[in-house]
């Protein structure tokens, strides 16, 4: 009779077991665990929890301050990515290091969204990068707000247990702040003189913004798409000659990245410029200055305006309550 009692007792003392230390999670496949969304940006990771909210968890791959073009990531990571319910990347050829672990994640049946191979790319026209896919569309707004919206319809076909609605809401209230961004750029832009819209970049990452706002692209220190390229001695020479011929007066090189380059490249021209940082292909941590990217995009346009003449005080700040409270 004892020994019958503690048989039975078996399959009780071990769900109980599992209960306390495993909370329910690991026990069972239908332990209510929230839906899992995987990005690899953090530019499309500030991007996608603005549209899911609380409706799953959102985990993102690349670190605050990082290069999207070489990060990696660790095994437990790229385990994170086979077990999502949706995986959200940039695409184009961006996250060079990551796209192995996105395509294995296709292979087990993830749902994936290229946000960048849908938002119409445009194509590189530099001599090295002629025809292939510009992967940085982020730099200009209207393309972001495509891109919100192909996350929340792909959120709401492939995640099961997100509420439509939420979804929705979430994105009608983002697409007004990104509207709001957009408006703004082009005000504080339109008071830069009309021959002194040339930008000179630390690799060409700013061509979607150049052909929104109408700036013209005089070249990049690093004349290619990607920082794992690197420039040669007539490259240089030839991009000073242009910024002479040009009349530049700013070089704009990426926070993350060492300016060595640039600072070389004012060195090699014959008129005086300045080189500033830009945040161009990574957010920050929180009180850096582009925790977000509507907060980026404000840093970005701002220092683009000074850093090519524009008068300061001719253009009012986006509404408040356009970007997320990040504190």
């Amino acid at each position: 009779m004892t020994d019958r009692t503690e048989v039975l007792r078996l399959p009780t003392a071990f769900a109980l077991t599992c209960a306390v230390v495993l909370g329910l999670t690991a026990c069972t496949t239908t332990g209510g665990e929230r839906p899992s969304v995987v990005v690899t940006t953090n530019i499309l990771g500030d991007i996608t929890r603005e549209i899911v909210g609380d409706q799953a968890e959102v985990t993102v791959l690349m670190k605050p301050g990082s290069d999207p073009h070489s990060f990696g990531i660790s095994a437990p990571q790229a385990a994170t990515i086979e077990q999502a319910d949706l995986i959200v990347h940039n695409g184009l050829g961006l996250e060079e290091n990551v796209l192995r672990h996105v395509q294995a994640g296709q292979e087990a049946g993830v749902a994936t969204l290229a946000v960048g191979d849908n938002v119409s790319p445009l194509k590189y026209t530099s001599d090295d990068m002629a025809g292939r896919p510009d992967p940085h569309f982020w730099t200009d707004p209207a393309r972001v707000r495509t891109a919100a919206r192909l996350i929340a319809d792909r959120l709401i076909e492939h995640v099961d247990g997100v509420d439509a609605a939420t979804v929705r809401a979430n994105a009608a209230r983002y697409d007004t702040r990104l509207a709001d961004l957009s408006t703004w750029m082009s005000s504080r832009f339109a008071a830069i003189p009309a021959n002194k819209r040339n930008l000179v970049t630390n690799h060409h990452v700013f061509g979607y913004l150049a052909q929104r706002f109408g700036f013209r692209v005089v070249g990049a220190v690093i004349p290619s798409g990607t920082t794992l390229a690197s420039p040669s001695a007539s490259d240089l020479k030839s991009l000073a000659t242009a910024i002479e011929t040009a009349g530049v007066t700013a070089i704009f090189a990426d926070s993350s990245q060492p300016d060595r380059l640039a600072q070389a490249l004012r060195r090699e021209s014959k008129v005086e410029v300045r080189v500033l940082p830009l945040f161009s292909e990574s957010l920050t941590e929180r009180g850096k200055g582009a925790a977000t990217y509507l907060e980026m995009m404000r840093a970005n346009t701002a220092a683009i305006a000074d850093g090519l003449g524009a008068p300061t005080g001719t253009t009012a700040r986006p509404k408040a309550g356009t970007e997320r409270n990040t504190s």
